[in-house]
């Protein structure tokens, strides 16, 4: 594993400096490689346990995964313990690591059944604690949370909200559903809008940020700090360039078919050799197997080629399959409109 640079600058948070968000099985080191490219000023790991780094679970060093070109970079981690998490985070800093997240929002019942995730919203007080105890050993600006806008009632959040102010943290990202709401339903961007205004400290958007319309349409509608794209950049890592193309001309530009399909490829292209050059082997090719379809959707007449690439054995294999659905949606651009596809 590659060291983290010694300085990392300070996070950039603004509307004008997207970052990624944390996103399990997915933002890892060639993927976060690919949005700061597209743009992404400040990206997240993905979520890791605590207590997985204290027993040196080596599935979770592995999400530690990092280069020089990978900063600034936050760790988020997940835990209940104010002591295993503070420790986790004296042993990051050891190694290098600057930022960190506490993950306080997260609904899936394996995380809060252990207490951690969004369970930590059912008592603020001891979330505050957690909170405290990572600012303690990281240093103050360098800390940040994820929440949630309560457990079953959006409003819950602005209760407590305000006392995050006096830890020394250095950000707020509110994903604004409960959490027995999950994924369901949608974002409520009045909650993130009032939140923002009670807070001293920069609140960061996430939820339902599909487009780089709908990233501009938040921040014109709220006064939060800036955004982060979950989602929208899995469907789309050139989701940041767009946005920020958006956020300096007032509005989202319209792309031609052709254009966008060229520049997916392209994008899928790029995902491939970054995972070639900082992954891990071959091993990689088996989870492209399950992320180049992805890029594939909406591309016309490719259903068999989206089957021969989960079955696919090399990396030349993969890439031939890309040809072929260059190949094919040229034709199909090039049919008249009023023949059907086949």
């Amino acid at each position: 594993m590659s060291s983290p640079s010694p300085s990392p600058p300070r996070l950039p948070i603004g509307p004008n400096q997207p970052w990624l968000a944390p996103l399990a099985g997915f933002s890892d080191l060639p993927f976060r490689l690919l949005c700061r490219e597209m743009g992404c000023a400040a990206a997240c790991t993905e979520m890791i346990s605590a207590k997985g780094l204290l027993y040196h679970s080596s599935g979770t060093w592995d999400l530690l995964r990092t280069c020089s070109q990978d900063h600034p970079l936050v760790v988020q981690l997940f835990g209940a313990e104010a002591e295993v998490i503070a420790e986790a985070v004296s042993g990051l800093k050891e190694m290098g690591f600057s930022f960190f997240d506490l993950n306080a929002g997260c609904p899936v019942k394996k995380v809060v059944k252990t207490g951690a995730g969004a369970a930590l919203l059912h008592h603020p007080p001891h979330l505050c604690k957690v909170l405290s105890a990572m600012v303690d050993v990281a240093g103050p600006g360098r800390v940040g949370v994820k929440l949630r806008s309560g457990v079953t009632s959006g409003t819950e959040v602005l209760s407590w909200i305000q006392g995050l102010d006096s830890l020394g943290l250095g950000w707020v990202s509110l994903h604004p559903r409960t959490v027995r709401q999950g994924y369901a339903g949608r974002a409520d961007w009045q909650v993130l809008d009032a939140v923002s205004r009670k807070m001293q400290l920069p609140v960061l958007a996430s939820g339902d940020l599909i487009s780089a319309r709908d990233g501009l349409h938040c921040m014109q509608s709220t006064q939060a700090g800036g955004l982060m794209f979950a989602r929208g950049a899995l469907a789309d890592p050139g989701i940041f360039a767009a946005y920020l193309k958006a956020l300096k001309d007032g509005e989202e530009h319209s792309r031609e078919e052709k254009d966008a399909l060229v520049r997916t490829l392209r994008t899928a292209r790029r995902h491939i050799e970054l995972t070639r050059e900082h992954g891990r082997g071959d091993h990689e090719l088996l989870r492209m197997r399950t992320i180049i379809p992805r890029y594939m959707r909406g591309f016309p007449g490719v259903k068999h080629v989206r089957q021969r690439v989960v079955a696919c054995r090399t990396w030349s294999e993969l890439v031939s399959y890309l040809d072929q659905v260059e190949m094919q949606s040229a034709q199909d651009l090039q049919r008249p409109s009023n023949i059907p596809h086949t």
